[in-house]
């Protein structure tokens, strides 16, 4: 634990050569149950419990609100944590806070660079891993700017994420959901205007797209590395456009087990 370690063995020091020095006590009580804090925190983040370490954190936090080298190491740490819960806002307003301080900080650049694209915002994740870069030239970070570039370009092209308005960290229980709701709303055959009718096709295979990518964890995992799998470029994306330029679509209505069908073209 480092600070508070040394602080705890100088107050004992300092209790040794008086024990009712109340300036000492009072402050060894107080780091003593920020280590404590600090401690479990740590033990949570090794354990992949997040949650549990943000709560600890936030505690230690109101613990230690003065010394800025300990209230940056919490930040620091509530930065990682927030991170990988997705929680993309308070991930990005911590290590903002970290970053204030230690401007090259390379673990809260990527952090927040992960959480901007969480957000959505791969031109600051990009500027952010840029920045990264100019300090490291680590494989992680030139992975993770070459990454974040690529999500920028194909989210000017096809995002399966907005298709079905879902966020990027949704499970398969949401995107599923959503693409049944959105699939009922869009199909064709609810639709008897040719031009309703066209741009609803379109929307349609969209969504089976979307579907098809985002339930499929290969699939994701290439989408999330700004790779689109469905590419009308590659075959696998060829194999999928074919199926439906065939002649048709089954698609399961619901929980009632109807059967849509129709044709194209």
């Amino acid at each position: 634990m480092g600070e508070e370690e040394e602080s705890l063995k100088e107050i004992r020091e300092c209790l040794k050569l008086d024990q009712d020095h109340k300036e000492c006590h009072t402050h060894y009580k107080k780091v003593k149950k920020l280590n404590k804090q600090l401690t479990a925190a740590q033990d949570m983040i090794n354990e992949g419990d997040y949650t549990g370490a943000i709560s600890k954190l936030q505690s230690a936090l109101k613990t230690e609100t003065r010394e800025p080298k300990i209230v940056v190491k919490i930040n620091s740490r509530l930065c990682l944590s927030t991170k990988q819960a997705s929680q993309a806002t308070e991930c990005i307003r911590t290590c903002s806070l970290v970053l204030e301080r230690e401007s090259q900080d390379i673990e809260a650049l990527t952090n927040r660079a992960e959480c901007h694209i969480l957000n959505e915002d791969f031109e600051a994740a990009i500027k952010d891993y840029q920045t990264a870069a100019g300090v490291s030239d680590s494989k992680h970070v030139q992975e993770g700017l070459r990454r974040a570039e690529k999500l920028l370009k194909l989210s000017k092209k096809r995002d399966y994420y907005k298709i079905l308005g879902v966020p990027r960290n949704a499970d398969k229980s949401q995107i599923n959901k959503a693409y049944r709701k959105l699939a009922r709303e869009f199909h064709p055959d609810k639709f008897t205007d040719e031009t309703e009718k066209a741009e609803a096709e379109k929307k349609f295979i969209d969504l089976a797209a979307a579907k098809e990518v985002l339930t499929d964890d290969e699939k994701r995992q290439q989408f999330d590395n700004g790779e689109d799998p469905l590419d009308p470029e590659t075959e696998q994306g060829r194999n999928f456009h074919q199926h439906f330029r065939g002649g048709g679509f089954n698609f399961p209505g619901g929980g009632n087990g109807q059967q849509f069908f129709f044709k194209f073209g």
